[in-house]
């Protein structure tokens, strides 16, 4: 075998080959020199996790109810009594609102309870980590958070938030339960009014420039919606307006009752009613509890209320309809003239309207500053504006309406009317009485001054019926008259009203009474464009979900 002799000029390296192999030396080194910075950095960045001072004062907790439970013995305060602890240690339960990092030391967290908001702050130091800023500040919009830290007066307001002359130095968070990313609706677009019903499309603000979230992407995700401030005020409203209307009426001697919303029969004649399987036949939904409030009546039973669902099947797709509603029903007897439960009924509203204004004040200004509505106009006590049907219909005419005398309003008829009102009585809020009978329900007492006419009325708010309401006929021969006269006739003897025809033979006071719509009271209150806005999950004749 022969052996290779020295290089010669004719099988050296060529000049390309060299430089190739140079290059490729040169990647080697780099990327050496590479992979020993990362190690270097993934070192430091180990030594600086096992040092991280804050490592136990931030984090995730376990899903509560899946540890042992140790209690920490920590008072929690809400965040409304934030500035009585000024210079101390509080620990409260929040959301986020907002979290962005401003730097490696230094970020920023808005945090939520109910209507009030903080500025907190994560600031790094010999005591408090960068991990645990870097933690804070990237913290997932809505995440709910068990929040300590120390509570200091602001060199200057912090206008972003409620509370504008505290904040919270945080020093420790943690994540109690993780809002995933991204969210179906932002809650701060939730905040915004709707876009006007003409479009019925997404649009932008006009003073922000931000989007406005459609009713139905809002409905369609309402437990995020419902997140929004202005709803958490709607609702506090609209439990406030419940509150007040038990206390007013506790105070008048009326009981509280519930009566039965299955029914065996239609109570009504049968229209706008929901059928349900009840066993092995058919039940139905109550229309409303009248009935049973007169039933009780004839029981001696002197005055009732109920709060309770009414349920209408009515192909009505309006801004101010429902086909589920919450009813404020009452019924008394009286003792010489029905206008005494009128006069009760009007009394009962304007104190709703000062509990409102005083109670519920914050809440009632938060919405109206959204929709930009004007204040609710409101009556001295004792002099609300009771005019009778013929006196409205000839406002109308003056105003340039063709009506017949006992022709039924329209809901333009309506709203106009109650800018009429307001025009000459200076009050959003009025009573029209005596409607024609042909128009009321066939247990509506006949006015002793026409026969056209009933002793009956409605109550209004910004022009639209909030009440419907008359004296009731308490005498059987009367009401089996009535019912076979009515059109469509009703026959006395039929299932769906026997027992209540008969419970009049036995005697029952003279009595009269109403119900309101809560949802409407609470959107004509507001000024809202919708009533949708005012049901936590709303039922219309296209809605029944979520």
């Amino acid at each position: 075998m022969t052996e290779p002799g020295p290089a010669t000029e004719g099988n050296a390296p060529s000049k390309n080959a060299l430089k190739k192999a140079a290059k490729d030396a040169e990647k080697a080194k780099k990327k050496e020199a590479a992979r020993q910075r990362e190690l270097a950095e993934r070192q430091k960045r180990e030594a600086e996790d096992a040092a991280d001072v804050s490592a136990n004062d931030y984090g995730e907790l376990p899903l509560i109810g899946s540890a042992e439970f140790k209690p920490t013995g920590e008072k929690r305060i809400k965040l409304s009594e934030v500035a009585s602890y000024a210079d101390q240690t509080v620990t409260l339960r929040c959301w986020v609102e907002n979290a962005r990092v401003q730097s490696a030391k230094l970020a920023f967290l808005n945090l939520r309870q109910e209507l009030e908001t903080v500025q907190a702050v994560v600031a790094a130091s010999e005591s408090l980590s960068k991990q645990m800023v870097k933690f804070a500040g990237n913290i997932s919009t809505e995440s709910l958070l068990v929040v300590t830290g120390l509570v200091k007066k602001t060199p200057e307001p912090v206008n972003s938030a409620t509370v504008k002359d505290y904040e919270i130095h945080i020093k420790r968070v943690f994540i109690e339960a993780k809002a995933e990313v991204p969210l179906p609706l932002q809650v701060e677009d939730a905040e915004r009014p709707l876009p006007s019903e003409a479009t019925g499309e997404e649009e932008n603000d006009e003073e922000s420039g931000h989007p406005l979230v459609t009713l139905n992407t809002r409905l369609n995700n309402r437990t995020i919606d419902l997140r929004a401030k202005i709803n958490n005020a709607i609702f506090t409203i609209k439990g406030g307006v419940c509150a007040l209307f038990q206390e007013f009426l506790g105070s008048k001697g009326f009981t509280l009752i519930h009566s039965p919303k299955l029914l065996g029969a239609p109570s009504e004649g049968g229209a706008n009613v929901f059928e349900v399987k009840y066993f092995d036949r058919q039940a139905y939904l109550a229309q409303s509890p009248q009935f049973y409030k007169q039933m009780l009546i004839a029981s001696r039973f002197q005055r009732v209320m109920e709060i309770g669902p009414v349920f209408r099947a009515e192909n009505s797709n309006t801004a101010r309809h429902l086909t589920e509603f919450t009813g404020l029903d009452l019924e008394m007897e009286f003792q010489e003239d029905y206008h005494e439960v009128m006069s009760l009924l009007e009394e009962l509203m304007l104190f709703i309207f000062a509990g409102l204004q005083t109670r519920y004040g914050r809440e009632t200004e938060l919405v109206r500053s959204r929709y930009h509505v004007e204040p609710f106009a409101l009556p001295a006590a004792g002099s609300v504006p009771r005019i009778t049907f013929a006196e409205g219909i000839a406002m109308l005419r003056e105003a340039g309406e063709e009506l017949n005398d006992y022709d039924d309003l329209s809901t333009p008829q309506e709203k106009l009317l109650g800018k009429l009102v307001l025009q000459k009585y200076g009050s959003d809020f009025y009573t029209l009485d005596q409607f024609p009978l042909a128009i009321r329900p066939f247990y509506t007492m006949p006015s002793a001054a026409s026969p056209k006419l009933s002793n009956s009325y409605d109550m209004f708010m910004r022009g639209q019926e909030i009440l419907s309401g008359a004296q009731r006929i308490h005498s059987t021969r009367l009401l089996q008259e009535k019912m076979r006269a009515f059109d469509p006739p009703i026959d006395p003897e039929g299932a769906a009203v026997k027992d209540y025809v008969d419970c009049f033979r036995y005697g029952c006071p003279p009595h009269a009474g109403g119900g309101f719509g809560l949802e409407r009271i609470v959107c004509f209150w507001l000024g809202l464009p919708n009533i949708r806005l005012t049901s936590l999950f709303p039922r219309d004749p296209q809605r029944v979900m979520p």
